[in-house]
């Protein structure tokens, strides 16, 4: 890898990037007095890129918000409310994000084509609107530069997370101090393929918004799209990006010299954030991360990865804190990847359990106190090529069926 291309920001936020306000207050959708309505401003156009759920059933959030990037790859805002996902709401549901945007370009003096939308939270309910309303009238005044007005921006995504989820870098670019910064909520129906999490991404790198997408979808295929906690893609998904260019480098393109620092710092933020999603699963106990190496092609790693996290056997003895290693050569086995059956080995952590498809005699005692820990680790070497993937997950419990089975009520 090198040496690292960025400083991790310990105290940062989507704030943290110049040009970049954000707040959030309670507005009436929750039934408790949390947060649940948040705004990100930008005090200049700044260029934008999204990337969305490929659930068929697209809450229409996430309709306008591709609509409103269509037109320029340009936002100002981008607002967003918690305690009903508006999905599956038919005309009324498509009207009432329009209104969101409308009111939240007036309130905050901006065009209604520069503002994204994102709902998370009941699917099927019509949003209260006049609570809404009433709300974004009040955003403006709530706006800050700092960072109370990035933790108030993540505590009005949440939903069922227990905890807010934030990460920042800076970087050099052009002799410049480049900053990018990301916040995401995301605890259940969470699966691969850009699935059941928002995610917001500031910086004020000076880049084009077709690059960004383009930085954007490769950056999340190797982090958003490599989290599953329990293998529901939802409908309201998405990452939106915004790049004031107020650290004015010169414009990023791919021949930059600082590029590759560029993407790695987003690579960076877009990892931690994803890891945050999969640790603070619904009723998990522990973050499974799980390394594929020697795979055929690093697509085949991926698909391996993400069939050995996204296994509820595999998930299951992790909870119970039981070296199963049957479970997972049995995902490695069904994942439709290419594999030589005689050559696969496996540790738990540092703990040997598999070597070329042979089980090797292990510490169960060793093996007990370590899967006993808040981190798992699976690695897994195929020992055919030079393919490689790493993906996250977490551990399946009781919990998450207590959680999930009243979540609408």
């Amino acid at each position: 890898m090198g040496k690292q291309s960025y400083k991790i920001v310990e105290d940062g936020g989507v704030t943290t990037p110049k040009g970049f306000k954000a707040g959030g207050l309670h507005c009436g959708l929750k039934k408790t007095e949390r947060h649940d309505l948040g705004v990100i401003a930008c005090e200049v156009p700044a260029a934008a890129a999204a990337v969305y759920t490929t659930n068929l059933f697209q809450a229409a959030p996430l309709l306008v918000t591709r609509e409103a990037l269509d037109k320029g790859g340009v936002l100002r805002a981008v607002i967003v409310n918690s305690g009903n996902a508006n999905a599956c709401t038919g005309a009324q549901g498509e009207a009432d994000a329009r209104a969101m945007q409308a009111n939240a370009a007036l309130a905050l003096g901006v065009g209604a084509d520069e503002v994204a939308v994102a709902s998370t939270g009941v699917i099927g309910e019509l949003l209260k609107m006049d609570r809404v309303n009433a709300g974004i009238e009040k955003l403006p005044g709530k706006l800050r530069s700092d960072a109370q007005g990035s933790d108030d921006f993540c505590q009005a995504i949440l939903t069922t997370d227990l905890v807010k989820k934030v990460s920042c870098v800076t970087l050099d670019v052009d002799g410049r101090t480049v900053t990018i910064a990301g916040a995401a909520k995301g605890s259940g129906m969470i699966h691969p393929n850009m699935a059941t999490m928002l995610g917001f991404v500031t910086t004020d790198a000076l880049i084009g918004s077709s690059l960004l997408q383009e930085v954007l979808r490769e950056v999340t295929n190797v982090s958003f799209n490599m989290i599953t906690v329990d293998g529901d893609t939802s409908t309201n998904d998405m990452l939106v990006a915004m790049a004031s260019g107020l650290a004015e480098n010169n414009e990023l393109t791919r021949e930059h010299p600082d590029f590759a620092a560029f993407a790695d710092g987003l690579r960076h933020v877009c990892a931690e954030l994803a890891k945050a999603i999969a640790r603070d699963g619904e009723g998990a106990t522990k973050l499974i991360e799980t390394t594929v190496v020697g795979a055929s092609s690093d697509e085949a790693a991926q698909a391996i990865a993400k069939t050995i996290i996204g296994s509820s056997l595999v998930k299951s003895a992790v909870y119970g804190a039981d070296a199963n290693w049957g479970r997972i050569i049995a995902a490695v086995g069904r994942a439709g990847q290419p594999v030589d059956v005689a050559t696969v080995d496996i540790r738990l952590g540092e703990i040997v359990v598999l070597e070329q498809s042979r089980p090797i005699p292990f510490d169960e005692e060793l093996a007990l106190a370590y899967l006993k820990g808040d981190t798992v680790g699976i690695h897994v070497n195929l020992n055919m090529g030079s393919g490689q993937a790493t993906a996250w997950g977490c551990d399946l419990t009781y919990d998450y069926v207590r959680i999930n089975a009243a979540y609408r009520t």
